[in-house]
C-alpha cells in the first residue's frame, strides 16, 4: 500500500517516527513493573484471604500464563485500535506525535477505570454454557486460551500490515470459533455451539458503526460548512504549524474523548475474560463476590424465598428430577417446556437454602463454590431468556420478583474487581505508546487523496467519540477501528477530497477476514489445546 502521489501535496507529514526520549522509555518501564507487581500482590492477597490452597504449582502456572495472555491482548489492542484516535490530532499538528500517544493512553487508563462492566458480561454471555459451568477444566482453560491467542495473532498479523482492523470484531470471532468447534466435538452442529441471537445483536452494532461512522461523520462535516463560514477550518494544516487555539481545542477534546470512550468500551472485553480465568483456576477467591456484606444476604434471601414462591404458583408441573439439566438444556437450545418454570423454582430454593447455611458468600466453603455459582449462572441465564423470549406470561409482581432476584444473584457472580480494572487500564494505555505508528499513517496519510483538514479531524473524533459512548451505555461493543476510520472516509467523500481506492479495499478484506479467520483460528487453536490440556490435567 503506497501513498498516493496526490496525498499530502501541501502539507508535510508529522514526525510519526521520532523516537521517544529516554524519561519516556523510563517510566514506560516503570509503569509495566508497577503494574505486573501490583498484579502479584493482589492476587497473593485475595488467594490468602480467601483459604484454601491448591494440590500442585499446576493451577498457578496456568493463572499466570492465562493472566499474561490477557492484558497482552489488551496490550496489543492498545496499540492496534488506539492509535485512530490519535491520527487526526497528529495529522492536524494539534499535538506532537510522541506527546500525542502518551495523552490517549492515560485517558484509556481513565475509561477503563471508570467504565460499567455492561460490555464484559455481554461479550461473556456468547460463551457456550456447557463452557461456561465447568472454567475450571481442561476445556475451560482451551477456551480462554484458544479466543485469546487466536485474537492476539490476527491483531498482530494486521497491525503488521497496518490494517485498521477491529479487535471487537476479532474477539467476538474468536468466541464463534471456540462454541463452533465445541459444539463439533461433542457431535452437534456447529452452529449449536454460539447463541445466535446475542452474536447477532453484537454483530449488528459492528455492522452498523462504520455505516454510522461514515454517513454521520460526513454529514457533520456539512453542517459545519453550512454554519460555521470561518475558513480556516476547511484548510490543510500549513508546514508544521499548529491551528488556531480554537480549532486545536477542539481536536484535543475529541481526541480525548475518543481515547477515553475506547478504555471504557474495549478495556472492557479483557477484564470479563480475566473475570473468567480467575473464576476458573481460582473459584475460592473469585466466582463469588466475597466482598457483599452480610448484612445484604437478609435481602437476598427475601427476594429468594419469593421469588421461587411465586414461581411455584405459576406451574403445576412437577419439577423434573434433575432441574440443573433441564436448565444446562434450555440455556443451551433456547427451547421452552413446560419443565423450566419448575425447574427454576427449584434452582432458585436450592441457592437460598445454600447461601442461608452458609451464612454469607464469603463463608461458602471451597468445595461448594463451584456449585452455587453454577446455579446461580443457570438461574440468571434462564430468567433473561425467560424474560426475552415471552415464553411465559408472568404477573407484573412475578416479573418483577424474577428481574430482582437475576440482579441479586447477577451482583453475586458478575463482578469486576478493582486491581482487574487497574492492571487492563495499565496493560491498555502502555500499548497505546507502542507500535502506534503503521496504523496512525495508514489513517492520516492512506484513506484520503488530500490531506486531513481540521473540519474533518474533529467531525470524524466526535461521531467515534459518541458512537462508541452511547455503545458503552448500552453494553454493546463495536469498533473504534471502524467507526473512526470510516468517518474519515466520510469526511474525505463529503468534502469531494477524493479517496485512496487501494486503502479502502484493503480495509474492506481486513474487515470480511476477521470474522472467518478468527472463528477458524480458535476453533482449530480449541481443538488442540482440547487434547493438551485433557492430558495435563488427566
Amino acid at each position: 500500500m503506497n501513498v498516493s502521489t496526490d496525498a499530502l501535496s501541501t502539507s508535510p507529514a508529522p514526525r510519526v517516527y521520532q523516537k521517544n526520549s529516554l524519561i519516556a522509555n523510563i517510566v514506560f518501564i516503570a509503569l509495566l513493573v508497577f503494574g505486573l507487581l501490583f498484579t502479584g500482590y493482589s492476587l497473593v492477597s485475595d488467594i490468602s484471604g480467601a483459604g484454601g490452597k491448591p494440590l500442585s504449582w499446576l493451577p498457578f502456572i496456568l493463572l499466570f500464563t492465562a493472566l499474561l495472555t490477557a492484558l497482552g491482548f489488551e496490550f496489543v489492542n492498545g496499540f492496534h485500535d488506539t492509535a485512530n484516535a490519535v491520527a487526526t490530532v497528529i495529522y492536524t499538528h494539534s499535538l506532537p506525535p510522541n506527546f500525542a500517544v502518551v495523552w490517549s493512553g492515560v485517558f484509556n487508563f481513565l475509561g477503563v477505570l471508570f467504565s460499567s462492566g455492561a460490555v464484559a458480561f455481554g461479550i461473556i454471555s456468547l460463551l457456550p454454557v456447557e463452557l461456561m459451568l465447568q472454567l475450571g477444566s481442561g476445556a475451560g482453560f482451551a477456551m480462554v486460551f484458544a479466543l485469546l491467542i487466536a485474537a492476539i495473532l490476527w491483531n498482530l498479523g494486521t497491525w503488521h500490515l497496518g490494517l485498521p482492523a477491529s479487535s471487537s470484531h476479532t474477539l467476538i470471532g474468536s468466541i464463534i470459533g471456540v462454541g463452533v468447534a465445541n459444539a463439533m466435538m461433542h457431535g452437534r452442529g456447529g452452529a449449536s455451539g454460539v447463541d445466535w441471537a446475542q452474536a447477532t445483536k453484537v454483530g449488528y452494532s459492528l455492522l452498523l458503526s462504520p455505516i454510522i461512522g461514515f454517513s454521520c461523520a460526513a454529514l457533520l462535516l456539512l453542517a459545519l460548512r453550512t454554519l460555521v463560514k470561518n475558513q480556516e477550518l476547511y484548510e490543510e494544516p500549513k508546514d508544521n504549524a499548529p491551528p488556531p487555539w480554537w480549532i486545536r481545542s477542539i481536536l484535543i477534546l475529541t481526541c480525548t474523548g475518543v481515547s477515553f470512550a475506547h478504555g471504557s468500551n474495549d478495556g472492557q472485553k479483557g477484564m470479563g475474560l480475566i473475570m473468567l480465568i480467575l473464576v476458573g483456576i481460582v473459584p475460592t477467591a473469585y466466582a463469588l463476590n466475597r466482598a457483599m456484606p452480610m448484612d445484604h444476604m437478609t435481602q437476598f434471601l427475601a427476594v429468594a424465598r419469593v421469588t421461587q414462591e411465586d414461581l411455584a404458583k405459576s406451574t403445576s408441573t412437577p419439577a423434573p428430577a434433575d432441574p440443573h439439566a433441564t436448565l444446562t438444556d434450555y440455556v443451551r437450545t433456547k427451547e421452552y417446556s413446560s419443565e423450566i418454570v419448575p425447574a427454576l423454582a427449584s434452582v432458585v430454593g436450592d441457592i437460598a437454602r445454600q447461601v442461608k447455611g452458609y451464612g454469607s458468600l464469603a463463608r461458602v466453603p471451597m468445595e461448594a463454590v463451584a456449585n452455587v455459582r453454577n446455579e446461580m449462572y443457570l438461574a440468571s441465564e434462564s430468567i433473561r431468556l425467560l424474560d426475552k423470549n415471552g415464553a411465559v406470561k408472568f404477573d407484573n409482581d412475578t416479573h418483577s420478583n424474577l428481574l430482582a432476584f437475576k440482579k441479586e444473584i447477577d451482583d453475586s457472580t458478575k463482578f469486576i474487581l478493582l486491581w482487574v480494572k487497574v492492571s487492563v487500564a495499565i496493560a491498555l494505555g502502555l500499548g497505546t505508546m507502542v507500535g502506534w505508528r503503521r496504523i496512525v499513517v495508514t489513517v492520516g496519510e492512506k484513506i484520503g487523496k488530500s490531506h486531513l483538514t481540521y473540519a474533518q479531524g474533529a467531525s470524524a473524533e466526535m461521531v467515534a467519540m459518541a458512537t462508541i459512548g452511547a455503545a458503552d451505555m448500552f453494553g454493546l461493543p463495536v469498533s473504534t477501528t471502524h467507526v473512526l476510520s470510516s468517518g474519515i472516509a466520510g469526511t474525505m467523500a463529503a468534502n469531494k477530497s477524493g479517496l485512496q481506492l487501494t486503502t479502502l479495499r484493503n480495509l474492506a478484506i481486513a474487515w470480511i477476514l476477521t470474522l472467518p479467520v478468527a472463528v477458524a483460528l480458535s476453533a482449530s487453536l480449541y481443538w488442540l489445546f482440547t487434547q493438551v490440556f485433557l492430558i495435563s490435567t488427566s
